[in-house]
């Protein structure tokens, strides 16, 4: 196994900051029990010269939300030169905001909650509040509101009447000014990591069972605040179709080496509806991607050295 010089690109600016961190210290620690060296980097204004500092053979994004997640670092990174990790520039630009991949989703027949979206200028200047009772009648009650680009469920709110629309949405402009309002499908939350370049591999299924019922940040963030089932607890047909909507999605954004892809099984009608697909899985404790990988038979560190090797390939 040939060593190799890693720069793990961690922190940011984004609200997700600490789980990056957190998310970085332990592929760091892993790439060191590797027998690689590792260069840590808070990535900040002095980016571009610390990793131009010295020779870096791969650099590892850790980042999560704003600058990891929307194309920005990858891009940076493509200028220099240096090869990184996750699906490359274009699906980071595609699926971090979720009204553009929502609509790709939709142009392909991939199933995906019915939604609309609204700017925070429309309701300045265009009077978009006195939308919000078409909106339910045509969605329905309860309904998800949630920032358009935000990663780790940041802002998103459950809605289940009416009157508290207008504050979740005001709420949810704090972090991004474009929100979606999105049908809440009742069923099983579920989450498909695929990895590998020629032919993606789709890692066993992660079924979330959130203790308040709904996977918001908390939820997300917090240890015992969520149960997690791998396999999913779910017939081996309903987890083909589960594998084969993320494996569209994957493609259908264009992806390679690494995605995962957020999933919703309908309670009624057992149909996969797919919320949306992320390109810097989180590799905590609680992270979903290494449960899929354990599941699969792979150490923690088995997983990192495989995601550098195939972002070397």
């Amino acid at each position: 196994m040939k060593k190799r010089s890693i720069a793990v690109l961690m922190g940011g600016r984004s609200l997700e900051r600490e789980i990056s961190i957190k998310s970085g210290q332990r592929v760091s620690n892993a790439l060191r029990k590797l027998g690689h060296h590792v260069i840590k980097l808070d990535v900040d204004q002095s980016i571009v010269e610390n990793l131009t500092s010295e020779k870096i053979d791969l650099a590892y994004i850790a980042l999560h939300g704003k600058d990891g997640e929307d194309g920005t670092i990858q891009e940076i990174l493509e200028v220099l030169g240096i090869p990184y990790t996750g699906p490359g520039v274009y699906p980071n630009v595609l699926s971090f905001d979720k009204i553009i991949s929502k609509q790709i989703f939709e142009s392909l027949e991939i199933p995906t909650p019915p939604f609309y979206f609204l700017n925070a200028s429309s309701f300045r200047e265009l009077g978009a509040s006195k939308l919000l009772p078409h909106i339910v009648k045509k969605i329905g009650l309860p309904l998800v509101v949630k920032p358009s680009a935000q990663g780790s469920a940041l802002g998103i709110r459950l809605v289940e009447n009416e009157e508290d629309l207008a504050d979740a949405i005001i709420s949810a402009l704090g972090y991004n000014k474009k929100v979606i309002l999105e049908r809440f499908i009742s069923g099983i939350e579920l989450a498909v990591s695929i990895i590998g370049k020629n032919k993606p591999e789709v890692l066993p299924v992660v079924e979330i069972v959130p203790v308040n019922n709904f996977f918001d940040f908390e939820s997300r963030s917090r240890v015992g605040e969520t149960e997690y089932f791998v396999p999913a607890r779910i017939p081996e047909d309903e987890l083909s179709k589960v594998k084969k909507v993320a494996l569209d999605v994957h493609k259908a954004l264009k992806c390679k080496n690494l995605s995962r892809v957020d999933i919703i099984l309908g309670k009624k009608d057992r149909k996969p509806y797919v919320l949306e697909l992320n390109t810097s899985p989180g590799m905590t404790d609680t992270s979903l991607l290494p449960m899929a990988a354990e599941e699969s038979g792979m150490s923690f560190e088995d997983l990192v050295e495989r995601i550098i090797n195939i972002s070397l390939e």
